[in-house]
């Protein structure tokens, strides 16, 4: 008797030991298997503007992880339900679903049902393959129990509902929620709940996108659950079984006008705050960008039009940049008519500047070095500087011309002299400031002859400085970052250079405002303060082909510039016409936006007005009349026609043989009296206008003769 119990005794102790042995094997290789880091989720990473809403996500999986604490009672309720009646029973493992499903498989003969818990569920799809072998079952229930060992069954229940893949891209429950019902997780109701616990088993099988009959069955099956689960009665399982699917499905695709702006976002988050691409995909951070969407957006519709891009074909392309001048944040950009994700992004290419560069190289630092003012003449003859041979490209030579119509105009000789007057060292350590760094050391500078060009981010950047009071802003993308904490960890970098005083950079305001209104710029209509510069290089193989087209211009708020070409010209590929194509589709891009109407250049304090030009008049409707005067005097009333600018002074000249003297003049009026001629010395009489602006006389008038007699 004695020795049968201690035999007893031996095989229980040996059973005991034994499971002991296995428990503690249990806990140890499943601690071994478990490594926190893979609890770290793929998250969505969100761009917001600057009011916060969303503009697109960026993800390789679109998850948005959310607390167990923003899911109602009731969701939890469905997946447990569902999922694992006993879930706040067991400690990783369901004695008896495992013995229900190992029944069930061996009378089947092969396995047929699974007895998984969440936590089991949790496991596999973490840390484990998702084969079905003895072993990685095996190895699924250990790291199930050390699960239930670490964490609590909230924390477990919370990873859960953000682990699992719902369909149609949504991982986790929180984006499942935004998908199908386009509300946050916290607002589901007890149907839709049960909808998404329904999910998991079949994502496809079951969408309610693809199959809302077999959705509804599904569901109800749930609901179902949840009442054997006394978490629903009878009553209210038949009220909601009777529900339609009541889907909002917010199925977000990448929008095609943002390709270009993700693109720069991601390139700006790795060069200038250190996350990489991968991490920015995976790490579900807020990004606030300073895009418009409705630049972007109209940006995107206009460069699908082929009107507006005037090549050979179809293929001619295009870039784009938008950006706020005050703080250098970029409103829009477009890498191309059609752009493709990590493709040619043209906004970062150089292209040969032509005459943009004109204000930037040659009379923006005239102006700062006081070698020449607005109304000062420049050489407008035809010449050569050494071996260099510019020509103007209409063929006309005023003489002389002053900045600002040299501006106007667009003339080249005026820049290249007037370049030559400055010296090339002065002009590029300004462009330096400006973030245009060239080797070449010839005239050809001024009119945009760079062996490597400039980008339309370069020059849209460099006319910031005129924009903004002569300080230029460095352009950016990224506003600030935040991690999923909500702790910013970047801000953009302000960063400013001083370039220009605030009085050259209202001067020169006023002079490309004129390239607009009655200029190189003026094709097309904006209601609206617009300033800016055209620019254009031939192709020298077809005669009148052009290579580059731009435009380069800005507004009170915003500076931006548009480039037209091919990406490789030849023979077979050039545009037909010139930089009136990208000023037309740069005002089209504001006037659509309708973000830039009603406002105007306000002068900064303390700076000189810049006023229009004066314009001399060509004087051919000189007249006299002789009357006489008390005492017996003659005098001659001569009349014109005047200017209507009040401003334009008139020279009175009287010529008598060869001589010629000036006798009087006036301003701003069309008549002037000479007293006590005498007409025995024939005197004749003609006007010579004055340009008070530039020092400068005009053409004579005709002449005209006093006389006692008329015909």
């Amino acid at each position: 008797m004695y020795k049968r119990a201690l035999y007893i005794f031996s095989i229980v102790a040996g059973i005991l030991l034994f499971a002991l042995i296995g428990y503690i094997m249990i806990l140890f290789f499943g601690s071994y298997v478990i490594d926190e880091k893979k609890f770290v989720m793929n998250s969505a990473t969100k761009l917001v503007d600057q009011n916060g809403d969303e503009i697109t996500k960026l993800y390789v999986e679109n998850r948005d992880p959310v607390s167990i604490e923003e899911v109602p009672k009731h969701v939890q309720n469905a997946f447990v339900a569902v999922e694992d009646v006993r879930f706040y029973e067991h400690h990783g493992i369901d004695v008896k679903a495992i013995g229900r499903a190992l029944y069930k498989d061996i009378l089947a003969g092969s396995k047929v049902e699974g007895g998984s818990t969440l936590t089991q569920q949790l496991a596999k799809n973490i840390f484990l393959t998702n084969d079905k072998s003895w072993l990685r079952k095996t190895k699924e229930v250990m790291v199930a129990i050390n699960l239930e060992q670490r964490y609590s069954k909230q924390k477990i229940l919370e990873m859960y509902l953000n682990q699992i893949y719902f369909g149609h891209g949504a991982y986790g429950i929180q984006a499942a929620s935004q998908l199908y019902f386009n509300k946050d997780v916290s607002e589901l109701t007890v149907e839709e709940g049960a909808l998404l616990a329904a999910l998991p088993k079949g994502p496809n099988s079951y969408s309610p996108i693809l199959h809302p009959e077999k959705s509804i069955e599904r569901r109800n099956v749930v609901l179902n659950s949840m009442q054997k689960a006394d978490f629903l009665s009878a009553e209210e399982v038949v009220r909601l079984q009777g529900r339609t699917l009541s889907l909002d499905v917010q199925q977000k695709t990448k929008n095609p006008a943002y390709l270009t702006y993700i693109d720069m976002v991601i390139e700006e988050a790795a060069e200038k705050h250190h996350i990489s691409s991968d991490d920015l995909l995976r790490g579900g951070y807020t990004v606030t960008v300073p895009m418009n969407r409705d630049y972007q957006e109209t940006a995107y519709e206009l460069f699908q039009q082929a009107a507006y891009f005037p090549g050979v074909d179809e293929q001619a392309q295009g870039a784009f940049v938008l950006m706020n001048h005050r703080t250098g944040g970029v409103l829009s950009v477009m890498g191309g008519r059609d752009y493709v994700q990590k493709g040619l992004n043209r906004v970062k290419v150089k292209r040969q500047p032509g005459s943009t560069m004109k204000p930037l190289a040659v009379y923006g630092p005239a102006l700062q070095e006081s070698l020449y003012k607005p109304y000062s003449l420049l050489s407008d003859k035809k010449q050569n500087f050494g071996q260099y041979k510019p020509q103007n490209i209409n063929g006309q030579y005023a003489g002389k011309v002053t900045m600002y119509d040299a501006i106007k105009d667009s003339k080249n000789i005026p820049a290249v002299w007037t370049l030559n007057k400055l010296g090339i060292s002065t002009a590029k350590a300004y462009l330096t400031k400006l973030d245009i760094e060239t080797e070449d050391k010839g005239l050809s500078i001024a009119l945009g002859g760079l062996t490597e060009g400039v980008t339309p981010l370069q020059l849209a950047s460099a006319y910031s400085t005129f924009a903004q009071d002569g300080e230029k802003k460095e352009p950016y993308f990224i506003s600030e970052i935040k991690d999923q904490n909500g702790d910013v960890i970047a801000k953009a970098e302000q960063g400013t250079t001083n370039v220009f005083s605030n009085q050259n950079a209202w001067y020169m305001t006023k002079m490309l405002e004129a390239v607009v209104k009655d200029g190189t710029a003026s094709v097309g209509k904006y209601e609206g303060a617009l300033a800016g510069k055209t620019g254009s290089t031939s192709y020298a193989g077809v005669k009148g082909a052009t290579r580059d087209a731009w435009f380069v211009g800005y507004t009170p708020s915003v500076v931006g510039a548009v480039w037209m070409g091919y990406d490789r010209t030849d023979n077979q590929h050039y545009l037909t016409k010139g930089s009136s194509y990208p000023s037309q589709l740069f005002k089209d891009i504001l006037t659509e936006a309708k973000q830039e109407t009603g406002k105007v250049f306000k002068k900064p304090k303390g700076v000189k007005d810049l006023p229009d030009p004066i314009r001399l008049p060509i004087i051919n409707s000189l007249q006299q009349e002789l009357t006489f005067q008390p005492f017996g005097l003659l005098t001659v009333n001569l009349t014109w026609e005047p200017s209507e600018d009040k401003r334009v002074v008139y020279y009175v000249y009287e010529k008598q043989g060869s001589e010629r003297n000036v006798i009087g003049k006036v301003k701003g009026k069309g008549s002037y009296e000479v007293e006590r001629i005498n007409l025995f010395k024939s005197p004749t009489y003609y006007i010579v206008p004055y340009n008070s602006q530039t020092k400068e006389e005009g053409m004579p008038s005709n002449e005209v003769t006093p006389t006692l007699f008329s015909d």
